[in-house]
């Protein structure tokens, strides 16, 4: 082949509209509607056909236009005004610097995909979106914030549908220099790098940054010219590959991805691993430290592990990623070594049982067990996971293993629709901008009128239709469809009908088709000429998983028939534009996971930002939101054993609520002709919803429970080389080597007696230490109510405080129990280490009951 001398293009931006490209290459534009405006007043039909990537408008936008608008008085005030809004922003200190103004930090942020805008394709689905809307509620929040994540060249597969309805893939290539991204360069100019140690060769990562208002996303990319043509494809495609190709990937990610921060002199000093995805990074961090401090591992491991946060998503133990041995073998094999342990220690870092070493090397467990704090993304879900992870603690309570809830939440300033947003500041103000979390905030929206808040909903149901129509008329096109049917599209759906929205990834476990179960019933509903509803579907499966394909067949199969084919529609290439007109527009927003498998869950809360009510399982957030003048609950949180009988009650408990409630509540209209029985749940769901299910209280929640405390740990450990986590380890590894000789001796309280709500109980404990001091050691009563087992449900911890040394090694205990409530009641008496520098007690992992 001819050798070809790359260069690039950039375009002539006239210098009067020069603050357009500083706008463009941040992605602040994508939260704002008024910036958003500016760009497509440039070229309307363009800025939809450059997927609304700004970078590649202004490279195809005319050059007389572009002249012209330079001088039109009403577009440079415009940009003017936008330009303003920029520049204050960027120069706010944000919730973070005016209540913290004196603390140095930074949060470093992995995960493997972000879903920030349209124009930068590297993300699936719910976790990509979220950490999106993660990284732009810090920097409205102005937390000293990076992320890290890849740079895929095909991102995620774009989805199409055949003749027959089948799923097929196609993989697009992203062109990174026409997206707003800039690669990082060193001082002489040159692409910073930052190597990685591959076991055939040194595989080289270079780093683009992308501006995220305040704070910067880094994105790792191994196609580059040093890299042979395997390790260049390592960062392709997003979800794509098989295991090997997955170990590199997170090997990129979270080794890479500390190599690229300290390549950037960029020190870290919290790592939150969203998803277990990042958690080589703990192994890399431990490395480093030992390199520059010849910490041994255990005390580097207390250096490192106490900044470290880990957020599983995963609800099942089969979601986990799990390489083979010999993987680990193949692409960490320098690791023991480097981290001063035996290779069957190294490996028993990522194994419940670290003794078989036939099992497989878990990234979740290596990153819990190098984090002080780890959460799940919903109350339920923190409850999922202890049980799941209840054999790592095995003789702590469910309701005490260390894993706390965060709930998710959304970026209420991207999902919000122009219009509702408008609506809003006409009527609350615009605080709900910066502070969506203030519930005082969003009690105004009762002000707002009924007919002012109809019609803004009603507007937006008619924008989503005509989407929707655009859409499918695309849709028949490529498939070549006749006349009749690209007619047809264009008047598919009625804009004043009952819209019911499911949009969402096509696994399992979330019964799209449960709806369908019925089929009979179901028609009746969509064929109902008074009191119509129609159903919109939309959302990928995994290139892998067939079952999730055919799910999406059987939807298209259904819409098909000649009766219903204008009232259900399945649209293909399910992104965020395609959700933002669903979630804007829907009057209801569908949810049917397989409870407990919905770990969050988002999308409905970004519908019912918007008005719309959710119709859900209770499972995930829905768990925590639902109230009966919010929504409506499919079931009451049963738990089944037999999947097929779930699936049949919670089908007809579905039909039951459309035909009794749902449907009769939107079409009962008052002598105006308004639904303001409807219209009231609409205000009940944005005003109780909103203010809690966003990023802004999510990312407050992580900041004062994780961030901060991890933080001061840390510098706590650090100061005066290591000392304090040289003391820690040391003290650690005293406890575990005389923990079998600490016991529980006699228990005295007055046993038989009934007492009564109000009393207190004397409780007298002779607890045996051995050599370990009673500051070593906390010794409580663990109490409350009796199940019909004779066991503790959700019960508290009380301090029992030393009273005297009876002898040497044998202290006497005291405490006092109150009855707070009736009914059976018990408690038990346990010793757990106790050390001011523990996150929690149950660190160690020991414990001794009576």
């Amino acid at each position: 082949m001819r050798t070809v001398f790359s260069f690039n293009v950039e375009p002539r931006v006239p210098d009067k509209l020069s603050a357009l490209t500083e706008i463009a290459y941040n992605l602040w534009w994508s939260w704002h509607h008024d910036a958003i405006a500016l760009f497509r007043r440039i070229d309307r039909e363009l800025w939809e056909d450059v997927n609304h990537n700004p970078v590649v408008l202004l490279g195809r936008a005319n050059q007389e236009r572009l002249e012209a608008l330079a001088e039109d008085d009403g577009y440079l005030s415009h940009l003017n005004r936008v330009y303003t809004a920029f520049k204050t922003y960027l120069g706010q200190k944000g919730w973070f610097g005016e209540k913290y103004p004196n603390l140095n930090i930074t949060i470093a942020y992995f995960s493997m995909e972000y879903g920030l805008t349209e124009g930068l394709p590297i993300y699936s689905g719910g976790l990509g979106v979220l950490s999106g809307d993660t990284m732009k509620s810090a920097s409205d929040l102005g937390l000293p914030f990076v992320g890290v994540g890849l740079a895929y060249q095909q991102g995620y597969f774009r989805q199409y549908l055949n003749i027959d309805g089948w799923q097929q893939e196609s993989y697009p290539v992203n062109d990174f220099y026409t997206m707003p991204m800039t690669p990082v360069v060193a001082a002489d100019g040159s692409r910073l790098k930052a190597p990685i140690w591959f076991p055939h060769a040194t595989v080289m990562v270079q780093i683009w940054r992308v501006n995220v208002g305040r704070v910067p996303l880094f994105l790792l990319d191994t196609n580059i010219p040093e890299n042979g043509p395997n390790d260049s494809k390592i960062t392709d495609s997003l979800y794509g590959g098989d295991q090997e190709m997955r170990i590199q990937q997170e090997t990129v990610l979270g080794i890479g991805g500390i190599r690229a921060l300290d390549a950037m002199k960029i020190t870290p000093t919290v790592c939150h691993m969203n998803e277990g995805h990042s958690a080589f990074l703990t192994l890399e961090r431990i490395r480093q430290l030992r390199e520059k401090t010849d910490l041994p591992y255990a005390e580097a491991r207390e250096a490192v592990g106490s900044s470290n946060v880990f957020t599983t998503h995963t609800p099942v133990p089969a979601g986990f990623d799990v390489f083979s041995p010999a993987l680990m073998e193949k692409y960490l094999r320098d690791y023991p070594e480097r981290l001063g342990l035996s290779k069957r220690a190294f490996f028993g870092l990522g194994r419940k049982n670290p003794d078989n070493q036939e099992e497989g090397f878990n990234m979740a467990l290596l990153a819990g067990r190098h984090a002080s704090y780890i959460n799940g993304v919903s109350q339920l879900h923190a409850e999922v996971t202890r049980e799941m992870w209840r054999d790592q603690w095995p003789e702590v309570p469910s309701n005490e293993i260390p894993i706390s809830g965060i709930t998710n939440g959304i970026h209420m300033r991207t999902w919000m629709s122009h219009d509702m947003a408008e609506l809003l500041d006409t009527y609350i103000g615009g605080d709900w901008h910066s502070d969506p979390e203030d519930k005082t905030i969003w009690r105004r929206i009762e002000k707002i009128p009924d007919e002012e808040l109809w019609k803004t909903h009603v507007r937006r149901r008619e924008r989503m239709v005509n989407f929707i129509r655009q859409r499918l008329h695309q849709q028949y096109l490529r498939r070549g469809a006749h006349a009749s049917e690209l007619t047809e599209a264009l008047e598919t759906l009625n804009p004043n009908a009952l819209t019911i929205g499911f949009a969402r990834r096509f696994a399992t476990y979330k019964r799209a088709t449960l709806i369908l179960r019925n089929p009979e019933r179901l028609r009746h509903l969509l064929l109902d000429e008074k009191r119509p509803i129609q159903l919109v579907f939309a959302g990928k499966a995994h290139p892998k998983d067939l079952h999730g394909k055919e799910l999406i067949k059987q939807i298209v199969h259904f819409a098909r028939s000649a009766d219903i084919r204008r009232r259900v529609v399945f649209l293909e290439d399910y992104d965020l534009v395609m959700a933002r007109y669903l979630v804007q527009g829907v009057d209801v927003w569908l949810n049917t996971p397989r409870r407990p498998l919905e770990a969050s869950g988002t999308s409905g809360m970004k519908a019912a930002a918007n008005g719309a009510l959710n119709l859900s399982v209770l499972d995930g957030w829905w768990n925590e939101g639902y109230e009966p003048d919010v929504g409506w609950a499919i079931g009451h949180g049963e738990s089944y054993d037999d999947l097929t009988t779930q699936d049949h009650v919670e089908a007809n408990a579905l039909y039951n609520l459309l035909e009794r409630e749902i449907i009769p509540f939107f079409y009962k209209l008052s002598p105006d002709g308004l639904p303001r029985g409807w219209i009231h749940m609409m205000k009940q769901s944005m005003m109780k919803l909103a203010p809690v299910f966003n990023t802004h209280r999510m990312i407050q929640e992580y900041t004062e429970h994780f961030y901060l405390p991890a933080a001061l740990r840390t510098m706590k450990l650090g100061a005066n080389d290591h000392a304090g986590a040289l003391e820690l380890a040391a003290w650690k590894a005293k406890v575990w080597a005389n923990w079998k000789d600490v016991k529980i001796g006699e228990v005295k309280f007055a046993n038989g007696r009934v007492f009564q709500v109000g009393q207190d109980i004397a409780v007298e404990a002779v607890v045996q230490l051995g050599t370990l001091a009673p500051t070593d050691a906390s010794v409580q009563i663990y109490v409350g109510a009796l199940d019909s087992e004779g066991h503790i449900v959700s019960g508290e911890t009380l301090q029992m405080e030393p009273a005297q040394q009876l002898e040497p090694g044998h202290h006497l205990y005291r405490c006092r129990v109150q009855c707070r409530r009736s009914g059976r009641q018990g408690f038990g008496v346990r010793v757990v280490p106790s050390h001011p520098d523990l996150v929690t007690p149950f660190d160690l992992s020991v414990m001794t009951w009576v």
